[in-house]
């Protein structure tokens, strides 16, 4: 279902991802408050079914921590500066750790799927643990937000978990912040929003599924090829310091510190290169 006048491809994603996802369907709304709040509320309310639920505009999106998230289209050109879209469906994977670092290495390599050669001039996509796309040069690009709400009382069961994505697609205004933005056009001058959106659809649903199959594990090498913090120093918000070395076959982000090795899982603390 499409209320735009953009020209979204609403069809050919779901004949890609429903046979995958019986019962899956595509929305398009000009705006919303926020497309993750949107399908937690629905999920809440009973309705579960597999969604992809974009926006081109948000006026009260939601990153990690609180952070806020605001797009919105070019009034009358059909530009759409950044694409915002979340993904609602059920799922029951063994454990859940990882899941943000998973969906960022299908978004990354969907967008760049072969990085290119060190020195080459060319942006490399990179992911910055747990949840955002950064580019080589130390730049933003995107964020990924997830969210699960359970809808039965056994732990076995699947919940229904609402994966949040921002990508900024054309070059963003840098006011009041250190460093600018980086944007989808420096990566591939082909790139708008609905294109980026068919890019990512499918194979996130396909990497969804196969973390359900398997964990994060498998894709702990992609990862490392993508680390944006491996080798290098970094603060924690504790204020502690030290050198990231990668992360384990759960997605926990190993940083050697002067207490040794420590062990560094999402939900307590987040981390800045230095």
């Amino acid at each position: 279902m499409s209320t735009s006048t953009i020209q979204w491809p609403a069809e050919a994603i779901w004949q890609a991802v429903e046979p995958m996802l019986p019962g899956f369907t595509v929305e398009v709304l000009p705006s919303i408050a926020s497309t993750s709040s949107e399908l937690m509320q629905r999920a809440r309310a009973g309705r579960l079914e597999p969604t992809l639920l974009v926006a081109e505009a948000q006026t009260a999106g939601r990153g990690r921590l609180g952070r806020e998230w605001h797009s919105g289209a070019y009034a009358g050109t059909g530009v759409v500066p950044a694409l915002t879209f979340s993904l609602g469906l059920p799922l029951a994977p063994r454990d859940w750790s990882g899941l943000s670092l998973a969906v960022g290495v299908s978004v990354a390599e969907s967008l760049q799927p072969q990085l290119p050669a060190a020195g080459s001039g060319r942006p490399r996509v990179l992911l910055k643990w747990p949840n955002d796309l950064w580019l080589q040069d130390g730049r933003k690009l995107g964020g990924i937000l997830v969210e699960t709400a359970s809808f039965s009382g056994a732990a076995a069961q699947p919940r229904y978990v609402v994966i949040g994505v921002g990508l900024n697609v054309l070059p963003v205004l840098a006011d009041g912040l250190r460093t600018p933005p980086a944007c989808l056009r420096e990566v591939d001058g082909t790139l708008t929003a609905p294109r980026a959106l068919e890019r990512i659809a499918a194979p996130l649903v396909q990497a969804l599924l196969g973390f359900a199959e398997a964990g994060f594990a498998p894709f702990q090498a992609r990862f490392a090829q993508r680390d944006l913090l491996a080798g290098r120093d970094v603060t924690l918000s504790d204020g502690s310091a030290g050198q990231a070395h990668g992360v384990t076959e759960n997605g926990t982000l190993l940083v050697h510190t002067a207490r040794g090795m420590q062990a560094v899982n999402s939900s307590e603390i987040s981390v800045r290169p230095v």
